[in-house]
């Protein structure tokens, strides 16, 4: 299996999350893709994050009906900073015959280098690079040089481009404290969710 892995806080999943996720499952022709919400990210410990069941409750409504996804609680039941090293340790060792794809935004990937233990995160999975429309991507061939890997063999990566789409779940938080709608940016049933539970009115 071709299994692609999204990880992220998703506080809250919105349409972009949602559009990021389905270009990459075509492009890159993902059997499989996993969301994977954090216990805590390493490099967003600014504010206290929704309770993971919570998140999981809004993954969960948001991709409802869509075969190819599921919700993976790995890094929930974990708990502590949630290292992708880890992640990608442990799905491995669980499913060795799966070939594991990590899904992550062009921007990151000029962080990359900086992450814990970049050199086996790229052992254990190749890179989906997603780009927004006319968004160039980092050079892969520096990135294979400043990691001491070979593009192609030990360093993978694979452009996924989905259209330009300006959401973000920090807006979205925002906008709910303000009182203002957040209609057509998530799921409806995020949306009624969000609302029934009371969840960013500060």
């Amino acid at each position: 299996m071709r299994l692609g892995l999204f990880g992220g806080s998703f506080d809250p999943v919105h349409y972009g999350h949602l559009l990021l996720a389905e270009s990459a499952r075509e492009q890159a022709r993902l059997d499989m893709l996993w969301f994977l919400p954090a216990a805590s990210q390493p490099l967003k410990q600014d504010r206290p994050l929704t309770p993971g069941a919570t998140r999981v409750q809004m993954l969960e409504l948001a991709i409802g009906g869509h075969e190819a996804f599921d919700v993976s609680t790995i890094e929930l039941d974990r708990g502590g900073v949630s290292f992708t090293v880890d992640t990608l340790s442990t799905i491995r060792t669980q499913r060795p015959d799966d070939e594991l794809c990590f899904l992550m935004g062009a921007d990151s990937l000029g962080d990359f280098p900086r992450w814990r233990e970049p050199q086996r995160i790229c052992e254990l999975a190749t890179l989906l690079v997603a780009c927004r429309a006319g968004q160039p991507m980092p050079d892969p061939e520096r990135l294979a040089a400043e990691l001491n890997l070979q593009l192609g063999k030990t360093l993978r990566v694979e452009r996924i481009d989905m259209p330009g789409i300006e959401l973000s779940s920090r807006d979205i938080r925002k906008r709910v404290g303000e009182g203002r709608s957040i209609r057509y940016r998530v799921p409806r049933a995020v949306e009624k969710l969000i609302e029934t539970a009371g969840l960013y009115r500060g």
